[in-house]
């Protein structure tokens, strides 16, 4: 697609959930970041059914900051849906996003633009020195980076920092649904994009409290089996499939071979025998399931991507002067 002439270089991305008081702050520090370069910059706040007033003083921020636009969603869709919206609003040649509380620091935009001029298509920040709690953040975390490493293949030492930069034509590829935000380095590296990391500050959290908890360790192991067959399987699935109906087969083959022995061999009844039946059934209703959760997958992808259908819904936009 074209770009207009009149496209600004940079679009910084933030999702917004119950960020009153960090959002006036926030969006001097992002603009003085990007004041310091010769870029033409937008800010695009996208507010995730705010309900302590974010609404209303993004509002009043598009009215004085006319670099500022303000994309409010009908309600809580969650931080994936937030960035999708955010993707595709944004007219900029590249993207930044980072959270809207504060801890990540604006400051350190155009150092991953300038790592991004380099020739790569995607700079994911990382948080070398977190502010955050050790059991209840940095542990699990550390834990998620490294079997996220592991099973998609790409070794990103931080795969939650949203200080992330784009090629505009890069995201355009990525179509995002569930919870899949965290794993953007690996839907990138699967559409063959050119990765960097690059370590940035971090900033304890000054106002709210984090909408983060353990409970999301549980999203992460769902999602990232989805990543996994995408990455291995996506254009294959037989190969998934059909290994699974082959061990299945076997282990019934197997079992029938030990009970034809048993019964016309030594002559044993094996009409009692329910340890047997139990872990045929067991075998069977696990790959039924695990089947069916993958087709889920693929049908939703289907869904979305076919019909163009986005995965949130807009209720005003406000703004939208470039600066």
């Amino acid at each position: 697609m074209p770009v207009s002439p009149l496209a600004p270089d940079v679009s910084v991305v933030v999702p917004i959930y119950n960020e009153v008081e960090s959002l006036p702050m926030l969006i001097r520090a992002i603009a003085s970041s990007l004041e310091a370069t010769s870029l033409r910059y937008e800010i695009l706040c996208i507010d995730d059914g705010s309900t302590d007033g974010s609404t209303e003083r993004l509002r009043e921020l598009t009215q004085t900051h006319p670099y500022l636009r303000a994309i409010v969603l009908r309600r809580n869709y969650g931080q994936t849906a937030a960035m999708a919206a955010g993707f595709n609003y944004a007219q900029g040649l590249t993207i930044v996003t980072l959270d809207g509380d504060l801890q990540n620091d604006p400051q350190d935009i155009p150092l991953l633009l300038a790592k991004l001029e380099e020739g790569y298509d995607l700079v994911s920040g990382w948080r070398k020195n977190r502010q955050d709690a050790a059991l209840t953040r940095l542990l699990p975390s550390k834990i998620a980076n490294w079997l996220i490493g592991r099973i998609t293949g790409v070794r990103v030492h931080d795969y939650g920092c949203s200080l992330k930069a784009y090629r505009t034509e890069l995201v355009a590829d990525l179509n995002l649904y569930g919870e899949l935000h965290r794993f953007l380095p690996a839907l990138a590296f699967i559409e063959g994009a050119r990765i960097a990391e690059l370590p940035v500050h971090h900033e304890a959290r000054r106002y709210g409290k984090s909408k983060y908890g353990l409970g999301r360790t549980f999203r992460v192991v769902l999602d990232l089996m989805t990543i996994f067959f995408m990455k291995r399987f996506l254009t294959r699935p037989m190969h998934v499939f059909g290994f699974a109906g082959i061990i299945t087969t076997f282990l019934g083959i197997a079992l029938g071979l030990y009970l034809t022995v048993l019964k016309f061999g030594l002559g044993q009844q094996i009409g009692d025998r329910p340890l047997l039946i139990l872990v045929v059934i067991l075998i069977s209703i696990g790959v039924q399931f695990f089947s069916i959760g993958l087709l889920g997958e693929l049908l939703m992808r289907t869904y979305h991507e076919s019909q163009g259908r986005p995965i949130y819904r807009v209720r005003d936009i406000w703004g939208g002067d470039l600066h």
